[in-house]
């Protein structure tokens, strides 16, 4: 079992672009630390339904009421600010943006549970005698003996087939070959929807973890943590 860069074609540029956003850096710093609360709030807010900044903060007033405590009232000040800029980019600029967001959401996470080093993006898991997936996984941890493969998804209706079947088949052949990966999908949605949309898949789920908007943390803290 090996790893390699995914090919860069255009659509990669595109997105490598998007990617190395200063905005993206930030509103996933911002989203490192913040409560599952806050974490509702960017996701409301990047779904683009409203732009002004005084109807969310009515919506969630236990994140802006003058009786929040000041840490997390700034904290849901910056994270309304940058989920407004993403939201007011174009339907489909938005939609990469809140890609690459979840993406740098998870290698920030992760990063806290291992070497910074050996987590990379966009790579394809190879494997003797089987042809290699065109599909990277936006998310890997390298390791020797304790590799991990993340996919990540902004909402639960990213959650279909052909992604389940690429987590799985990365886990079935690399024990074919005696080594053990962790698989896992990263949604940043309600764990509800998501159970919603796994039990209308008839794709294996069985060794593949879900980590929903809820569970987010435990990226930090354990590998193949069951949400």
């Amino acid at each position: 079992m090996r790893f390699q860069d995914a090919v860069k074609d255009a659509r990669a540029v595109v997105y490598a672009g998007i990617q190395a956003d200063p905005l993206v850096a930030r509103a996933a710093g911002l989203l490192a630390d913040a409560t599952a609360a806050q974490r509702v709030l960017a996701r409301a807010v990047m779904n683009g339904e409203s732009t002004d900044p005084d109807a969310w903060r009515i919506m969630f007033p236990t994140l802006f009421s003058t009786t929040a405590d000041t840490a997390v009232m700034s904290r849901s000040e910056a994270i309304l600010d940058a989920s407004l800029e993403i939201a007011e980019r174009g339907e489909q600029v938005r939609s990469q943006f809140r890609g690459a967001l979840v993406e740098e959401l998870t290698a920030i996470l992760l990063a806290r549970r291992v070497a910074a080093d050996g987590i990379r993006r966009e790579r394809r898991v190879l494997f003797d005698g089987v042809r290699a997936e065109v599909h990277p996984y936006d998310v890997t941890v390298e390791r020797a003996g304790a590799a991990e493969v993340y996919d990540c998804k902004w909402g639960a209706r990213g959650i279909n087939a052909d992604v389940l079947h690429q987590l799985d088949d990365a886990r079935t052949h690399a024990a074919e070959e005696d080594e053990t990966v962790r698989v896992a999908l990263v949604v940043f949605d309600a764990q509800r929807s998501c159970d919603v949309r796994l039990a209308q898949q008839t794709a294996p789920t069985a060794g593949t973890t879900l980590v929903a908007l809820e569970t987010l943390d435990r990226l930090a803290t354990r590998p193949g943590a069951v949400a």
